[in-house]
């Protein structure tokens, strides 16, 4: 029986005392212990594929802040790593891949993971991130979407214009289709996966679907996580396991995303709260949407920014307050504890 249920219940948009906070990326390199950790792994993917480690960082912000929910310490590029595409980490410069995905002949190559197999240090993690929580709070799994993890497996690592990928999407739409098929399987099997080993939510996150012009983001993102949520396991240990899906920059599609059948929808900062409330009406709950930047101010003003958020998006439940994308390596961990402070006190109906 959980101690601290506020988060999966805010989800449902069941009566809370308070709003639920978390932040995305909460355990990272803003945090001192989690560089020691990850210094100590010797790598960013060590430190993934280490079950005591990866445990020790997803536990390592719940010690500093009484946040409301703990997410997997993973990476959403595990999973094209487990089809064989060799993802590494350049220092000071992200993510990339020994192999892309760009012919015809690569495209043919690839194949849905055995994620019993291949991913099996991440669901060893969920399930011994689940007893070190002790029932405390919910365990988030993840993944990215579909569109997302085609970005990095076409362009090879990150990218500023996504230019490899829209010229396959316009010139070669047979093959990018391919390539969301065999994404959408795979995620289908590792989100089950990490639910059937504990996880209580899963996220999909689907970062650079925002990228994409409108139509084409029906096309070739959201049907897509639409066949993710209508392939998961909603139930297990005999409570609803809720589904955020996540589209950075997809403020405009918010009433298309509320209606393929997820339980919550993550915001950015750009888009506002309360509008995006009355746009999807009690279809779903709604998620953010604090601006990271702003953690670099002092804490009044982070107060005055939650304020603000909470008085947008109105009384009632289904809110679960959180961050418009990641938290800065670079923010001051006194300033993240405001923010949760400052969630829980001026939500709090006394």
């Amino acid at each position: 029986m959980l101690k601290n249920d506020t988060f999966l219940r805010a989800l449902m948009r069941e009566p809370v005392e308070y709003t639920p906070v978390w932040m995305m990326r909460q355990a990272g390199r803003y945090l001192p212990e989690y560089c020691a950790t990850r210094k100590n792994a010797g790598s960013f993917l060590q430190l993934c594929k280490n079950t005591e480690l990866a445990t020790e960082v997803t536990l390592q912000p719940l010690e500093r802040f009484p946040l409301d929910a703990a997410i997997l310490f993973s990476d959403i590029l595990t999973v094209p790593d487990a089809m064989g595409l060799g993802l590494y980490f350049a220092e000071g410069e992200g993510p990339k891949f020994e192999r892309t995905v760009r012919t015809e002949a690569d495209v043919a190559k690839l194949f849905v993971p055995d994620v019993g197999t291949e991913l099996k240090y991440v669901t060893d993690a969920v399930s011994s991130i689940r007893k070190a929580l002790d029932n405390r709070v919910p365990l988030i799994g993840f993944s990215g979407s579909p569109y997302t993890l085609a970005c990095y497996m076409v362009e090879g690592g990150s990218s500023s214009d996504y230019r490899n990928i829209k010229t396959m999407m316009y010139a070669r739409p047979d093959l990018l289709h391919r390539i969301l098929e065999v994404n959408t399987l795979t995620v289908i099997d590792y989100l089950n996966a990490q639910i059937e080993a504990g996880a209580q939510a899963v996220q999909i996150f689907d970062s650079w679907g925002g990228s994409l012009p409108y139509g084409k983001y029906q096309e070739f993102s959201l049907q897509y996580m639409a066949r993710i949520v209508a392939g998961l396991k909603r139930e297990n240990d005999g409570r609803r396991v809720p589904v955020i899906v996540f589209t950075k920059g997809g403020g405009q599609w918010l009433e298309d995303i509320a209606a393929i059948g997820c339980d919550a929808i993550g915001l950015d900062w750009t888009t506002d709260i309360g509008e995006a409330r009355r746009r999807v009406g009690d279809k779903v709950a709604l998620q953010g949407n604090f601006d990271p930047v702003a953690l670099f101010a002092p804490p009044a003003a982070i107060e005055a920014e939650v304020e603000r958020i909470l008085t947008s998006y109105g009384g009632g439940t289904g809110h679960v307050f959180n961050l418009g994308h990641g938290i800065s390596q670079f923010t001051n961990p006194d300033h993240a504890a405001a923010l949760v402070a400052a969630v829980h006190r001026l939500s709090r109906k006394d």
